[in-house]
C-alpha cells in the first residue's frame, strides 16, 4: 500500500515521474478531464445564475472507481495535473470526485519533469487556485452558451450539423476578410532601373533613386525610357560613401505561439502536431544515459523568462563549444499581457544536445527538440555583426543629375547565427550578404549595362497556420494553448481549406461568416473577442468574479440572438445553382455541403432525391481529349486531376489522370506521367540525403571540436 498517491493527466507523465520517487509513492493518470458539461444539452442553468451542471464523463466510470480506491488507500493524495488553467480545473474536478476539501494542501505542479524538480515540488504542495479554476470555468461556460445558441441559427438557415463558436468564428472572419482583400486587389505597375557597375574587376549593382536628390517613383515604361535615354552616355561618379556596422540580435526562447509559428515555417508541422510532439517531449522520453526524463519545460507559456540555473548551463555549453566571445548574458522582456507563471520553452538538460539523443527520439521529436534546443541556446549568444556600406552614385545629363544608390553588407562575426536563425513569414533580404567594392568619393566607376524591370504590386498573402497564429496573438484572440484546437476545428468543419500551407475560406465558410457578421456584430468581432480574453485574465488574477463576466456578456448576446431569430424567420439563403441538369426531373441542380465537402442535389427534394458528385474544374483543357479537367481529393486531402470523360459510364473513356496540374499545350501519356513522378521522388530522396549528410557533418564537427578541447584540457593538466 502506497503512503502517497500522485494523480497526473497522462500515462507517459506518470511513467516518467514514477522513476523519480520511492516505493511508497503510487503515480496514476486521470486521462485528462474526468468531469465536464454534458454533450446532450447545454448543461448551464441560465435561470440559476449560470450554474454549470457537471457530470462524470461517459466511459470513465471504471477509471473513477479505480482513482477513488487508490485515494482511499493512500495517506496523502497529490493532484499533479498540468500547470495551467486547464490543469487547475482538472485538479479541482478530481478533488470533488475524491472528496478532497477545496482548502486542502494537495496541489503540485511541475514546470519541468526532472528528478530534482519533481522531488522539490512534492515537498511544496499548495491549495487549488480557485482563481485559475474559475477562469477556465468562465471560458468553458461562455463558449458553451455561444455554441448552443448560435449553432441552431445556422441549422435553420444554412445546413444541419453546423457549429458556431466565439473564437473559431472570428478566426474564419479573418480568413474570409483576407480572401476579399485578395479578390478586390487591383495590381499597380511600377518599374526599377538597375545600373550594373564595376570598379576594377569587382562588379556591383546600384538602383535608381531619383533626380537632383529627390526620390522619383516610376509607374510606366514611358517614364523609364525617358530616363534611359537621358543617362545613356553619362559617367557614373561616386558622390558619397558611408561605412558602418550593423548588429542582429537573437530571438528570445520560444513561447507557445512562437514555437507553433516556427515549427510551421521551418518544419512544415501543423499547429496540432507541434503541440502533440511537444507534449511528448515534456512528459518524458526514455534516454540512454538518464532513463525516462522530460526533455523540455512546460510547452504552454506566454513567457520568455528563463531560470538562472538554465542561464548558467547555457553559458557553460556556449563557451565550451564555441568560445567565450559567442556568449552574452541576455534577459528578455515578457509582454505586459502575458501569463508569466512559467519559463519560456527550453531544454531541461543542456548536456543532452539533439545529436547526442537522436536515436532515442522519433524523427518528429528530434526535429522539434533540435528547434527548441538551438533556439534557446542561440538566445544566450552574441549578436551577429555585419560591416555595411552605402554609396550614392550620380550621373549627369544636360542640366539634370540622376541619382543611384548601392548598398552592401558582409558578415563580420556570425555570433548566434552560427547555430540558429529565425524564419519570417514575409521574406526579405535584409540579412543577405551583398558585396560592393571599397568605393572612394569622387571616383568614376565603369558602367557595364543598364537594365529596367517591370513589376506589379501584389495582394496580401493568404494566411498560413503560422501567420494566422501570429495575427490571433497580436489581436489578443484566444490564447496560444487554444490555437491548435481553433485551427483544427475550422478546417474539420470545412469552413476553411488548406492548400499548400495556405488557408482559404470555402463557399460554406463564406456563407456562414456572412450570416454571422450581419446578425451578431458584437459577438463576431475582433476587439470584442479580445476584450473577453482580458476578462478571463482578470478572473485568473482574482480581480473579477467569473459569474459577473458571464452576466455582462449574456444580456446583449441574448438580445442579438432573439433579434436574429425574428429577422431571419422569413429570409431564405440563396443556394448556389450549378449548370448541371437533374437527369430525373430536369431541374438545375444546386450545390450542397456534406461531411466530405460539396455535392450536387436536386432542388426538388424530397420529391426528387437525386444527388451527384460535385466537380471542381480548372481552366486548362484535358491534354489528351480537350474535355474539362476536374480536381478531386484523396482520402488524405491530396489533390489529383482527372478528365471529365474518365468514367466507366463513358463509351469511349479518356485515360487522363495525374498528380500534376496540367499546363496549356503540354503533352501527356501514362509513360510521361510515370517519368514525372519518378523524377519528383528522386528529388525528394536527394533532398533527404543532403539533409542527412549535413546533419551527420554537423555532428562530426561538434564531436571533433569536443575531442580536440578534451585533449587540450588534458594536455594543460
Amino acid at each position: 500500500m502506497a503512503n502517497k498517491l500522485i494523480i497526473v493527466e497522462s500515462p507517459a507523465k506518470a511513467n516518467t515521474i514514477k522513476k523519480f520517487l520511492g516505493n511508497d509513492v503510487k503515480v496514476v493518470a486521470s486521462m485528462g478531464h474526468v468531469r465536464d458539461l454534458p454533450k446532450s444539452k447545454m448543461g448551464v442553468d441560465i435561470d440559476k445564475d449560470f450554474e454549470p451542471e457537471y457530470i462524470n464523463i461517459r466511459g470513465k466510470a471504471s477509471l473513477i472507481n479505480s482513482l477513488k480506491k487508490d485515494a482511499k488507500e493512500a495517506k496523502m493524495v497529490y493532484l499533479a495535473t498540468d500547470p495551467d488553467r486547464e490543469g487547475e480545473a482538472i485538479a479541482w474536478h478530481l478533488a470533488y470526485i475524491l472528496g478532497i476539501p477545496e482548502d486542502a494542501v494537495c496541489r503540485v505542479t511541475f514546470n519541468e519533469i526532472t528528478k530534482e524538480t519533481v522531488q522539490k515540488c512534492i515537498k511544496e504542495p499548495r491549495k487549488i487556485d480557485m482563481n485559475l479554476t474559475d477562469a477556465q470555468q468562465a471560458r468553458r461556460i461562455l463558449d458553451r452558451i455561444v455554441g448552443y445558441q448560435l449553432s441552431p441559427v445556422l441549422w435553420r438557415k444554412v445546413k444541419k450539423g453546423l457549429s458556431a463558436g466565439r473564437v473559431q468564428s472570428v478566426a474564419v472572419k479573418l480568413i474570409v476578410d483576407r480572401e476579399e482583400e485578395i479578390e478586390k486587389f487591383i495590381p499597380e505597375e511600377y518599374w526599377n532601373i538597375y545600373a550594373k557597375l564595376a570598379k576594377d574587376k569587382e562588379k556591383f549593382t546600384a538602383r535608381f533613386y531619383g533626380k537632383d536628390g529627390k526620390k522619383v517613383e516610376l509607374h510606366n515604361e514611358t517614364e523609364v525610357k525617358e530616363i534611359l535615354s537621358a543617362i545613356e552616355n553619362g559617367k557614373y561618379i561616386v558622390t558619397d560613401v558611408k561605412k558602418g556596422e550593423k548588429k542582429r540580435t537573437p530571438a528570445p526562447p520560444f513561447t507557445t505561439s512562437t514555437m507553433q509559428q516556427e515549427a510551421s515555417r521551418k518544419l512544415g508541422f501543423p499547429i496540432k502536431k507541434t503541440m502533440n510532439v511537444a507534449q511528448g517531449l515534456y512528459e518524458g522520453v526514455r534516454v540512454e544515459e538518464k532513463g525516462t526524463v522530460g526533455l523540455i519545460t512546460y510547452m504552454r507559456t506566454d513567457s520568455t523568462r528563463i531560470s538562472e540555473e538554465a542561464r548558467l548551463a547555457a553559458k557553460k555549453q556556449i563557451t565550451g563549444t564555441y568560445g567565450a566571445e559567442y556568449y552574452e548574458n541576455r534577459y528578455y522582456r515578457t509582454k505586459s499581457d502575458a501569463q508569466d507563471a512559467h519559463e519560456g520553452i527550453r531544454p531541461t538538460y543542456i548536456d543532452l544536445y539533439p545529436e547526442k539523443i537522436k536515436d532515442s527520439l522519433t524523427p518528429d521529436q528530434y526535429k522539434l527538440y533540435r528547434l527548441i534546443y538551438n533556439r534557446f541556446l542561440a538566445s544566450q549568444m552574441s549578436a551577429a555583426v555585419y560591416d555595411t556600406i552605402a554609396a550614392n552614385i550620380d550621373t549627369k545629363a544636360k542640366n539634370d543629375t540622376y541619382n543611384f544608390k548601392a548598398t552592401g553588407q558582409t558578415i563580420k562575426f556570425k555570433g548566434f547565427m552560427t547555430l540558429y536563425v529565425e524564419d519570417k513569414d514575409d521574406k526579405d533580404d535584409e540579412d543577405d550578404e551583398s558585396k560592393i567594392p571599397n568605393l572612394i568619393v569622387g571616383e568614376e566607376v565603369k558602367k557595364e549595362k543598364i537594365e529596367s524591370k517591370q513589376s506589379f504590386t501584389e495582394p496580401p498573402a493568404r494566411y498560413t497556420e503560422a501567420s494566422l497564429v501570429k495575427t490571433l496573438e497580436e489581436k489578443g484572440i484566444g490564447r496560444p494553448s487554444t490555437y491548435a484546437t481553433i485551427i483544427s476545428t475550422i478546417i474539420d468543419r470545412r469552413y476553411v481549406e488548406k492548400n499548400q500551407k495556405q488557408l482559404s475560406p470555402t463557399e460554406l465558410g463564406k456563407v456562414v461568416n456572412k450570416l454571422l457578421i450581419e446578425n451578431f456584430t458584437d459577438i463576431i468581432n475582433v476587439e470584442f473577442t479580445a476584450g473577453i480574453e482580458d476578462e478571463f485574465d482578470k478572473i485568473a488574477e482574482g480581480m473579477e468574479p467569473w459569474k459577473q463576466v458571464i452576466r455582462d456578456f449574456y444580456a446583449p448576446f441574448k438580445a442579438e440572438v432573439e433579434k436574429a431569430n425574428q429577422e431571419l424567420e422569413h429570409v431564405k439563403i440563396e443556394e448556389e445553382v450549378s449548370n448541371v441538369q437533374c437527369d430525373k426531373c430536369g431541374k438545375m441542380m444546386v450545390v450542397k455541403y456534406g461531411r466530405f465537402g460539396k455535392f450536387l442535389a436536386c432542388p426538388g427534394y424530397p420529391e426528387c432525391k437525386n444527388i451527384k458528385p460535385y466537380a471542381d474544374k480548372i481552366d486548362v483543357p484535358c491534354p489528351v481529349c480537350g474535355a474539362e479537367v476536374h480536381v478531386r481529393k484523396t482520402k488524405r486531402g491530396k489533390n489529383y486531376y482527372i478528365c471529365a470523360n474518365n468514367s466507366k459510364d463513358n463509351p469511349n473513356p479518356c485515360n487522363y489522370i495525374s498528380w500534376n496540374k496540367p499546363k496549356v499545350g503540354e503533352e501527356w501519356s501514362p509513360e510521361i506521367e510515370k517519368e514525372k513522378n519518378n523524377e519528383k521522388a528522386k528529388k525528394r530522396r536527394t533532398t533527404k540525403a543532403k539533409k542527412s549528410v549535413t546533419s551527420k557533418s554537423k555532428t562530426k564537427k561538434t564531436s571533433k571540436a569536443k575531442l580536440s578541447k578534451a585533449k587540450k584540457t588534458k594536455g594543460e593538466k
